[in-house]
């Protein structure tokens, strides 16, 4: 793997880490005492990092395919 796709590796890992993490406050009790408005920041901000890693996800994918072809 080059040096740039494993970047792109370390970055994905990374990004479902701090993802995992931002779900789990999502079920903590402190996460209701949150107003309002900055649960629905927190929340668009997840569908932002999950719709990232998603595509991160498909680039290394691709990374994969061209390396076999």
């Amino acid at each position: 793997m080059q040096p740039h796709q494993e970047r792109v590796v370390k970055e994905k890992a990374e990004l479902d880490e701090k993802l995992s993490k931002l779900r789990l406050f999502f079920t903590s009790p402190t996460f209701s005492t949150v107003n309002v408005e900055e649960q629905d920041r927190l929340k668009r901000q997840e569908e932002a990092m999950h719709t990232y890693s998603e595509i991160l996800g498909e680039r290394i994918n691709g990374f994969e395919q061209s390396a076999t072809a």
